[in-house]
């Protein structure tokens, strides 16, 4: 599932051990990380649930969701391998490896390789970054191994309009996104319709404190 920006870019060894992960991932290590887990558990994440972090990078809010969760309860999916490994030598460093993580690397959003159903899942700065159809294959993927009472949130750039063609500027951070081209924006309804296609309900949850200006969704399986 290629797409135009530089996130296929595999890391050296050096690189990873000079950090420089961190800043690939969009730096804000601590604070973005910091925020992703106060949101979780704001929501009502708890230890002893399962938690699935697709394009979950680097670790940088999985360091914070493994040792909040119990042993064996968080997993990570990732495209890139060296960020994968990146993450490793983060766990290692903090003293986290003994928690038990799982951690994938994944081009296809192969989610059901785990072999378990989750009650959280998290898509963090991912849905920012794919295309209409990349979008969608998460959800359907996503979809098969959320637990009937879970929750998926994911965050996105808001266009205020369909079919927006026109850049838009968001503040704050500054980030200009396009409707066809890395970093993505979509309108809330195209998320409703992309949720349709793929059996979710979604609601805009909209401002949770993201400094770049992402918004928040969450998807809750559609029964019919």
């Amino acid at each position: 599932m290629q797409n135009s920006n530089l996130y296929w870019k595999q890391l050296s060894e050096s690189e990873i051990a000079a950090g420089v992960h961190r800043d690939f991932v969009g730096g804000l290590w601590e604070e973005l990380g910091r925020l992703q887990i106060d949101f979780l558990v704001s929501q009502g994440l708890q230890p002893h649930h399962t938690l699935v972090d697709i394009g979950c990078g680097a670790l940088r809010g999985g360091l914070f969701f493994v040792q909040y969760l119990a042993p064996g309860h968080y997993y990570g999916l990732d495209i890139n391998h060296s960020l994968i490994e990146a993450g490793k030598m983060e766990l290692e460093k903090a003293g986290l490896r003994e928690r038990q993580p799982h951690l994938l690397v994944n081009d296809q959003f192969g989610l059901s390789a785990f072999g378990v159903m989750f009650d959280f899942a998290l898509a963090q700065s991912l849905f920012t970054h794919l295309c209409w159809n990349h979008v969608l294959c998460c959800l359907a993927q996503t979809r098969q191994v959320l637990g009937s009472q879970g929750r998926f949130y994911a965050t996105f750039f808001e266009a205020l309009s369909s079919v927006h063609l026109e850049p838009i500027t968001h503040l704050p951070g500054n980030i200009q996104t396009h409707y066809d081209q890395d970093p993505y924006h979509y309108s809330f309804e195209e998320m409703q319709m992309m949720a349709r296609l793929t059996g979710w309900q979604v609601e805009l949850v909209g401002e949770w404190g993201h400094p770049r200006s992402q918004h928040m969704l969450v998807f809750t399986p559609q029964y019919r």
